[in-house]
C-alpha cells in the first residue's frame, strides 16, 4: 500500500513546492507594486489599522483576499464547462498569481498578530515543516534530473555535433 501512495505523495509535494515557490517569487513583486501606490497615507493608515486590531480580527483581514478571489473559481469552472480552455487556464493562472501575491502581502503585514494565536502558530510551524518534508521527498528526483541534464550537456558538445554531422554525411553518401 505504501508503494502505491508514493506517487501521490510526490505529486502533493510538487504542488506544495510550486505554491511555496510562487509565494517566494510573487511576494517581493507585490511589495514593489504596493510601494508604487501614490497614496502613502492610505498605506500607513492600513498598516496602523492592522497593528491595532486583535488577532481574531486580523485573521478576518487575512482571509478577505481569499474570499474575494473565490468567485473566480466559479467563472473558471463555467469557462471550462463551455470549452473556453485558454480563457479558463489564463484566469486560473491569473487568479493563482494574484491570490498568492495579495495573500503574501497581507500575511507579511499581519504575521505578528496572527502568530499570537496558539493554533495559528502551530499551523504555521506545521506548514514550514511540511515544506521541508516536501523538499526532502522531491530531492532525489531533483538530483536525478540534474544528473540527467549534466549528462545530456556533456553529450551535446561541439565534438558530438561534429560526429553527428559526419554520420549524417556518410549515410547520405552511401545511399
Amino acid at each position: 500500500m505504501r508503494r502505491l501512495l508514493r506517487p501521490l505523495w510526490v505529486l502533493l509535494a510538487l504542488i506544495f513546492l510550486v505554491e511555496a515557490w510562487l509565494w517566494d517569487r510573487v511576494e517581493p513583486v507585490i511589495a514593489r507594486v504596493v510601494a508604487l501606490i501614490p497614496l502613502p497615507r492610505l498605506k500607513a493608515w492600513l498598516a496602523d489599522l492592522i497593528e491595532h486590531l486583535s488577532p481574531g480580527l486580523t485573521l478576518i483581514v487575512f482571509a478577505v483576499p481569499v474570499i474575494v478571489l473565490f468567485p473566480l473559481n466559479f467563472v473558471a469552472a463555467w469557462l471550462l464547462a463551455h470549452k473556453y480552455f485558454v480563457c479558463a487556464t489564463t484566469l486560473i493562472v491569473f487568479q493563482k498569481v494574484l491570490g498568492v501575491g495579495i495573500v503574501a502581502f497581507v500575511f507579511d503585514v499581519t504575521r505578528e498578530k496572527l502568530l499570537q494565536m496558539a493554533w495559528f502558530h502551530r499551523l504555521y510551524e506545521l506548514v514550514l515543516d511540511l515544506r521541508l518534508r516536501a523538499l526532502a521527498i522531491i530531492a532525489p528526483f531533483k538530483l536525478a534530473i540534474q544528473h540527467w541534464i549534466r549528462h545530456v550537456r556533456r553529450r551535446v558538445s561541439p565534438g558530438f555535433i561534429a560526429r553527428l554531422r559526419r554520420r549524417i554525411q556518410a549515410s547520405r553518401s552511401s545511399s
